[in-house]
């Protein structure tokens, strides 16, 4: 089968190129042909709020393909959508993450379903920070596609009353283990320049106000001298009234913050100095940064939203917390170290990592569209 990818590839940084890339790779060991069609400008330079757009060098998986779609030039949607056509593709894959893209992907994928299937990959049908327009453009591009992939249930229910007639196949989101073998926790504190005597947490990714730093930070409060905190993570915004949440803590001397980009060969040490992952988030749908914990065995603390029910509550490999607050994250940090429950914990992660396979999500997708 001839498999056209849109979607930002290598040299863009960030989760949805790596899961594009990740799917690329597995689609390829299944056998079909596989083409990339990636963007030449992702965003605008004064409407991206962090330091840089693209990674470092060797800092990704290299995927090749065509930079050709740029989301503000409509001269290169036509563009787009004549090499697309001239590769002949069976099917055209659409990674969809926020509304900014659907002028170049719904043009794109209007003319494109006359002449193959399009499935749109769902990473988030409604952005974490929602504005007026999300809903309706959203909407727009997704009557152009033939079918859908989605990872959670909050993004299923989204694009469900969007469209309701949607022809979907659910398939939750493989783990990331691209980055490199888990390390000892003592060679990756040292490596780190922190205590390894304590119960490492770790908050990892972007930080945005939607994902509830603030409220670890004064958990962090209610737990004794045994715990400390790494924060690390590049901070879309002022990190200001974090950093004056962390003075003013007891716990002050006990986070540790790394605010920047954390380049894929640090990601081993992050994960590997810690002891467990905590998502304290205010809204969420399905989050990537789960199955990079589960591939380095860390149990998870997490707040009630979005799919963190369904990957962490229901396989078990964490503990979901009843409510939004500082008080609720740090009793279910502690309910975590609980002996028996870290064993039980670490058990189900080694289960789930059996099935969250891109190989597994790879055959889906064909066997999907075949049906189509």
């Amino acid at each position: 089968m001839k498999i056209a990818m849109l979607s930002p590839f290598y040299p863009y940084r960030g989760g949805i190129a790596q899961f594009s890339a990740m799917l690329y790779t597995a689609l390829e060991k299944e056998g079909h042909e596989v083409k990339a069609f990636n963007f030449k400008r992702l965003y605008p330079n004064f409407l991206f709020p962090g330091k840089t757009q693209y990674v470092e060098e060797g800092d990704a998986i290299v995927i090749p393909g065509e930079r050709l779609l740029d989301s503000v030039n409509p001269f290169s949607y036509c563009r787009t959508e004549k090499a697309i056509r001239a590769f002949r593709p069976d099917v055209l894959i659409i990674a969809y993450w926020m509304s900014f893209f659907v002028p170049g992907y719904a043009h794109i994928a209007n003319r494109m379903k006359r002449h193959c299937k399009v499935i749109t990959l769902i990473h988030n049908a409604i952005p974490h920070e929602p504005r007026f327009f999300d809903r309706p453009l959203a909407s727009l591009f997704f009557r152009q596609s033939s079918a859908f992939v989605v990872m959670s249930q909050t993004v299923k229910d989204d694009l469900l009353k969007l469209i309701p007639q949607a022809q979907y196949i659910y398939n939750p989101h493989p783990l990331y283990h691209h980055f490199g073998e888990k390390r000892g926790k003592e060679e990756s504190c040292r490596k780190l320049s922190l205590p390894a005597g304590k119960r490492t947490l770790l908050f990892f990714g972007l930080i945005r106000d939607y994902k509830g730093v603030d409220l670890l930070i004064r958990a962090m409060d209610g737990l004794d001298d045994n715990y400390q905190l790494i924060i690390a993570g590049e901070s879309y915004g002022s990190f200001d009234k974090y950093r004056a949440l962390i003075d003013s803590s007891p716990a002050c001397a006990r986070i540790h913050v790394y605010n920047r980009y954390i380049g894929d060969e640090e990601i081993p040490f992050f994960f590997s100095a810690a002891d467990a992952l905590v998502l304290p988030y205010r809204s969420a749908t399905q989050s990537g940064v789960v199955s990079i914990a589960c591939n380095y065995d860390l149990p998870m603390v997490a707040t009630p939203v979005g799919d963190f029910p369904q990957s962490i509550g229901l396989p078990q490999t964490g503990i979901v917390v009843p409510e939004i607050s500082p008080k609720a994250i740090a009793n279910g940090v502690t309910g975590l170290f609980e002996p028996e429950n870290l064993s039980f914990f670490r058990a189900n992660i080694a289960k789930e990592k059996a099935a969250l396979s891109w190989d597994v999500l790879a055959k889906a997708l064909i066997e999907f569209s075949d049906t189509l």
